[in-house]
């Protein structure tokens, strides 16, 4: 007879095997992965901290990077701004021009990674991996973008927050289906680009002062400050990173300059990051999980998790997931409300 081990304060909670059974839903299958490993159970542990968060009055960031919108994440996006999962969206420039193209009814297309470059440029079509987009009609997006800046108040500058607000109420007057700025817009939800300059939404406003002379100007410090605002007044903050890049890079600055406003100020409760960089080359700073504080933990004990993985797998997997679980989360959660003008007014329950 096997002589019984010895026992181990490691050795407590075995893995159990996925079973295939009649529970069809998403969310059912993010429970089973609970009992897996690897990004498996990293995957069920962000299910659940994203389910913690909503029921525990939480200021919630979602942050965004890479190409998520050419990549077909917009809805998913969109709808989880309007049904107010997040309360606050912080994404880089690239993502939100992508989100103007397709809200003024243009389209990105499925193509191959190993098409040819220079035929493709021969017909006005850029690449992105094995997405394709029209040239002619990015340039259409810049000139609706360079009109739409002749709009606006050029005695003063704004903070990339009040332009998006601004570019949201825009687009909504001529939207077929909410994205991203939209959505935000219907739903009082602020967006920051802290690197707007560096995107091709810049493209667009650079030709409005060059073709038409217009001393458009970003105020890029107000939009910390703001950020800085929601984070010292929250009661609880926590961050959800699709993505790494400057996203996470702003989030951290502003919670530095926060500590300037309450200087009791607490790291983030929960994060959920999902990427693929590996953690010594990553530009995000948020502290990966450490290994030797993890042990024993089930994703249902996780505050904190870190997914290595493509965005664009983890994105649907885990918001249909939610949509199915966190039905009582939402009618229930207090969430922070925002009047948008030229300074962001915050209001906490």
């Amino acid at each position: 007879m096997m002589k019984k081990a010895k026992t181990s304060p490691y050795l407590k909670h075995p893995t159990q095997p996925i079973q295939i059974d009649r529970d069809r839903s998403v969310a059912g299958l993010l429970t089973k992965m609970e009992t897996s490993s690897f990004q498996a159970r990293n995957l069920a542990g962000a299910h659940n901290v994203w389910l913690n968060m909503l029921d525990d009055n939480t200021t919630i960031i979602l942050g965004l990077s890479g190409a998520l919108i050419p990549a077909g994440m917009r809805r998913i996006i969109a709808w989880l701004i309007r049904n107010r999962y997040v309360d606050v969206v912080v994404s880089t420039g690239a993502n939100l021009f992508h989100d103007v193209h397709e809200t003024l009814g243009r389209l990105h297309y499925l193509g191959s990674p190993t098409l040819d470059a220079t035929e493709l440029q021969t017909m006005s079509i850029g690449r992105m991996y094995d997405t394709l987009i029209s040239e002619e009609e990015f340039k259409e997006a810049d000139e609706w973008l360079c009109s739409f800046i002749n709009t606006l108040e050029s005695q003063r500058p704004y903070s990339s927050r009040e332009f998006l607000h601004l570019l949201g109420h825009e687009l909504s007057e001529i939207a077929n289906e909410d994205g991203i700025l939209t959505s935000a817009f219907k739903a009082r939800v602020p967006v920051f680009c802290s690197g707007i300059v560096e995107s091709m939404l810049a493209r667009g406003i650079a030709a409005s002062r060059i073709d038409r002379k217009s001393p458009f100007m970003f105020d890029v410090i107000q939009d910390v400050v703001e950020m800085a605002h929601i984070l010292a007044g929250s009661v609880n903050t926590g961050v959800i990173y699709f993505g790494a890049g400057t996203p996470p890079n702003f989030v951290q600055q502003a919670h530095s300059t926060a500590s300037v406003i309450n200087s009791r100020m607490r790291t983030h409760k929960y994060s959920v990051q999902v990427f693929t960089e590996s953690p010594h080359m990553s530009s995000a700073h948020l502290q990966q999980v450490d290994e030797r504080d993890n042990w024993n933990k089930t994703p249902k004990d996780m505050r904190n998790v870190t997914v290595f993985c493509d965005p664009t797998i983890v994105m649907p997997i885990l918001v249909t997931g939610l949509s199915q679980s966190a039905t009582k989360q939402i009618k229930q959660r207090r969430k922070p409300t925002f009047t948008h003008g030229r300074d962001l007014v915050t209001h906490f329950a």
